[in-house]
């Protein structure tokens, strides 16, 4: 309980932090701070001026009367008039008025605040092993990747309230029935091949269970069966990858962009193709074959042992994971300009059409760019957070270790491991009883439940995620949009 209360304090002293720094944010230093510019769409003195259309003073006036009705000011324009746009900084002032602005401030500040009391919490049990009681930490880990599915399920929504996304709804419905059947399929390969550990949490489950429905004498031939429960896994899968499919597109598309931006950097271009590349080695790392067989079980000539114990191989993944979500926080702010580049790069490719165009279209077409920012960096940084939060879990529900790289830790039994008699009988009645129901109940959850959940949902979330993107850069390419 001494262990409870100091976790209890912990979280208490970091929302005092949280109310103090209300006036700094992470997320707002991001988007502000970072020399982010815009581009400013002309005005209609400026549009007319360069297409050579008269400024009749009665008609502005009458125009700007229109404006006031709410309708403003039409005219056309060619579509290949040379238009030069301006920039400007990106301020504070600009960015509050975006669309999901409070969103993206409020998910990225919480998940800063998180990963520091989550390592505040690691600090302390790793001097204070906790025994009975339950790691606060885990409660904020999971409010994260809550607030990011949320999030992602509210972006993805808006493709099918809105009457011009029909492509949009169609490629989500798709998706769907694509990740369904990879789930699936995924859920079949025996464990020897791709360790997610979902057998291993069923089998460990199913016994628990049993024994703690007999115990409380309710007539049960056990929790559901396999086949039903790699279903909702399943289902879960199929959304998760449905929620990523837009966001890895477009991930997809701003990692072209920079490619092309910096083309001739040649360090710049190798660590953003390593940005890119990474979430398909954390994918590779759970294939034992192709990776824990070769680091942890092969010795090759020359050497009398693997290169890696079991344990340091588990603290690898846990690092790469870690490593990949600070790679890229570290160049989301030149991803995000990449993607203010599409007001220029769209009007370099309208001045190669026939035709004309009204100013208000042009206008838009260059001002929703800007528009649509927060929802970008949304559609960015939710994904990677998602799967920062869940390996988090993951590491410490699964009772793995960070210093597994340095040196080979003993295994400790925790009170999920502890060998605890559930098919004892219950003494005693009233609070006796519901302690000991409580207790048992507990054990229903062990290590290996938790290493098979949060293992397949970390696995799958760094899939979904290389495969979204990977199938976004494969349409650049092929398409070769500029």
């Amino acid at each position: 309980m001494a262990l409870l209360g100091a976790q209890l304090v912990i979280t208490l002293i970091m929302v005092s932090v949280i109310q103090k720094l209300g006036n700094y944010s992470f997320a707002r230093w991001l988007l502000c701070s970072q020399g982010l510019y815009r581009y400013l769409y002309p005005t209609n003195s400026e549009l007319k001026t360069l297409a050579g259309v008269p400024k009749d003073t009665s008609k502005s006036k009458k125009g700007s009367k229109n404006e006031s009705n709410g309708k403003p000011e039409t005219f056309h324009i060619p579509r290949s008039l040379d238009i030069q746009l301006e920039t400007a900084p990106v301020t504070a002032l600009d960015v509050v008025h975006l669309r999901f602005y409070t969103e993206y401030v409020w998910i990225v500040d919480f998940s800063l605040y998180t990963l520091i009391v989550y390592i505040m919490s690691e600090i302390y049990t790793s001097i204070f092993p906790l025994k009975d009681e339950f790691n606060l930490s885990m409660v904020w880990c999971l409010l994260v990747v809550l607030f990011s599915f949320k999030i992602l399920l509210s972006l993805t929504k808006q493709y099918f309230t809105s009457e011009e996304s029909i492509g949009e709804r169609s490629t989500c419905i798709v998706s769907f029935c694509i990740f369904f059947l990879v789930a699936m399929m995924v859920l079949i390969v025996d464990e020897s091949n791709l360790e997610v550990g979902v057998d291993p949490a069923y089998d460990s489950f199913y016994e628990n269970a049993s024994k703690f429905l007999e115990n409380q004498g309710l007539s049960s031939v056990g929790p559901a069966s396999k086949l039903i429960l790699k279903f909702f896994f399943a289902v879960w899968a199929a959304i998760i990858g449905t929620l990523f499919t837009f966001p890895g597109l477009r991930v997809a598309r701003m990692h072209w962009d920079s490619l092309k931006y910096y083309g001739e950097n040649k360090v710049k271009s190798l660590l953003l193709n390593f940005n890119f590349a990474m979430p398909f080695v954390l994918v590779l790392l759970w294939i034992r074959p192709i990776t824990r067989h070769y680091l942890t079980v092969r010795v090759f000539s020359g050497m009398e042992k693997p290169l890696m114990t079991s344990s340091a191989y588990d603290s690898l993944r846990l690092a790469l994971v870690g490593a990949t979500v600070l790679v890229r926080v570290a160049l989301m702010p030149r991803q995000l300009q990449a993607y203010l580049d599409m007001a220029q790069r769209r009007l370099s490719l309208q001045k190669k059409e026939a035709g004309r165009i009204t100013n208000i279209e042009l206008q838009k077409k260059i001002a929703s760019v800007f528009y649509y920012l927060c929802v970008v960096a949304l559609q960015y940084i939710c994904p990677i957070v998602m799967c920062l939060y869940l390996t988090l879990m993951y590491k410490t529900l699964g009772g793995y270790t960070w210093t597994g790289l340095f040196y080979e830790t003993q295994e400790m039994c925790t009170a999920d491991d502890r060998p605890v008699d559930v098919t004892s009988s219950i003494e005693g009645d009233g609070i006796e009883q519901f302690q000991m129901a409580w207790e048992n109940l507990k054990m229903v959850f062990t290590v290996d439940v938790y290493k098979g959940v949060f293992g397949f949902a970390t696995w799958w979330c760094s899939f979904a995620w290389f495969l979204t993107t990977s199938l976004g850069l494969a349409y650049q390419s092929y398409f070769r949009i500029s």
